[in-house]
């Protein structure tokens, strides 16, 4: 289990007709959770899931993850705040039985041991795969330097050419 946000859940707990259940971030969870990833802060972490027993000992689930969070600009350097809203499916599967399709399409897995689900990390997870790599503050925009063509690196050589 991770340590940051540890919500583990017995796989007794899943009937066969599924169980809900939303786990929440606390504040010292959400601050551990934005030194993982590198981020300024994240304001609120929240994830719902469904989950159903599979075949195989396996468990699916569908969700959806809530977040708030705030990213520095790759262009301003400045700090912005982002909400993220973004639904999931995952397959939790016995430790160990972890397939080994790459197909990047397929249904991402997490697996688990000792009959315990770590939703916590899951949630987690499903926070980073949400996250932009390339974050954008909105109206940020790279400024280039006007071109004046003395500035051009080859400028000087143009002196140099022979007039014909």
């Amino acid at each position: 289990m991770t340590p940051e946000f540890p919500r583990p859940l017995s796989v007794a707990r899943i009937s066969a007709a599924g169980l809900a259940m939303t786990v929440t971030a606390s504040a010292d969870e959400r601050a551990a959770l934005a030194s993982r990833f590198k981020l300024p802060g994240i304001a609120a972490l929240s994830c719902r899931f469904v989950l159903r027993p599979a075949m195989g000992g396996a468990y699916e689930a569908e969700g959806t993850l809530h977040a708030r969070i705030t990213q520095l600009c790759v262009v301003s350097l400045e700090a912005f705040d982002s909400a993220i809203e973004e639904g999931f499916r995952l397959r939790f599967v016995p430790e160990g039985d972890e397939s080994e399709d790459e197909d990047p399409d397929a249904v991402d897995e997490v697996p688990f041991a000792a009959d315990t689900l770590d939703l916590g990390e899951a949630a987690a997870q499903q926070l980073a795969l949400a996250l932009d790599p390339y974050p954008r503050k909105p109206g940020a925009a790279l400024e280039l330097p006007a071109d004046d063509g003395a500035a051009h690196p080859f400028a000087g050589l143009a002196r140099l050419r022979r007039p014909q």
